[in-house]
Formats: C-alpha cells, sequence, structure tokens
C-alpha cells in the first residue's frame, strides 16, 4: 500500500528504542477520505494504513506497545464497531479509545496513532 505523500508530517519517527506514528487516516494514496459515513470502512483503511507506517519504520505488529484510536462519533456503538475492526487485526494490545466531536480531515471518522519497540526494527531509522 502507498501512503499519500501529501502529509504536512512524517508517518513515523524512531526515538530511543521506539517507533512513535502519526495519527493514521483512513487516506486513499490521492489524499481523499475513504468510506464516508462508514465507521468500519474508515477504521479498515486507518488500520491499513497504519500497518504500511509501521512497516515503513522497520516493525510489526509483533512490535506494538499501545494505540490510541479516535473516533469521531456521537453514538457509543460506533466506537465499539471501531474497537471490534482494531482488535480482529491487532489482538488484545493496550489501547486508549476515545469518542471526539471532530477529527482533521472533512468527513473523517477515524483516526489510530501507535507506540512500538524497535528493538527488531528492520528498516531505516527515521530520526
Amino acid at each position: 500500500m502507498k501512503l499519500w505523500a501529501g502529509t504536512p508530517y512524517e508517518y513515523s519517527r524512531r526515538a530511543d528504542g521506539l517507533v512513535f506514528t502519526a495519527g493514521a487516516c483512513p487516506l486513499d494514496e490521492n489524499g481523499e477520505v475513504v468510506s464516508p459515513g462508514d465507521v468500519v470502512g474508515q477504521a479498515e483503511r486507518t488500520l491499513e494504513n497504519l500497518l504500511a507506517a509501521l512497516q515503513e519504520a522497520g516493525v510489526g505488529t509483533d512490535s506494538l506497545l499501545k494505540t490510541t484510536i479516535y473516533v469521531a462519533a456521537e453514538d457509543r456503538s460506533d466506537l465499539v464497531r471501531v474497537w471490534e475492526v482494531v482488535a480482529a487485526r491487532l489482538g488484545r494490545a493496550p489501547s486508549t479509545l476515545l469518542g471526539v466531536s471532530l477529527l482533521g480531515y472533512p468527513g473523517q471518522l477515524v483516526e489510530i496513532e501507535a507506540v512500538a519497540t524497535a528493538e527488531q526494527a528492520t528498516g531505516p531509522p527515521t530520526a
């Protein structure tokens, strides 16, 4: 998967044996939000982008230490639906799940950031 090159920030950075990711968003390779109005579709794309950012940093899901998941929703059931998608892909890594009122891109409903250990990283350092 190719991440959108137009972001005004780095997707990840390595420091002191850790990898920190920016919040992964449900963007396609052209920078467009996918699956408007669909938290499950956006969660799936957001996870794909998060996994691609981790891969570029040289780590995989086995290196995850913590995730933070943001869901722009008024109904708690949307948070649960997103959590089910995340848990199915990432397992039971420590995580924080938050309901928020607004995210950065128009139409964006989901964002996920992560911290991973870089002890066994295979890619080039990003910092």
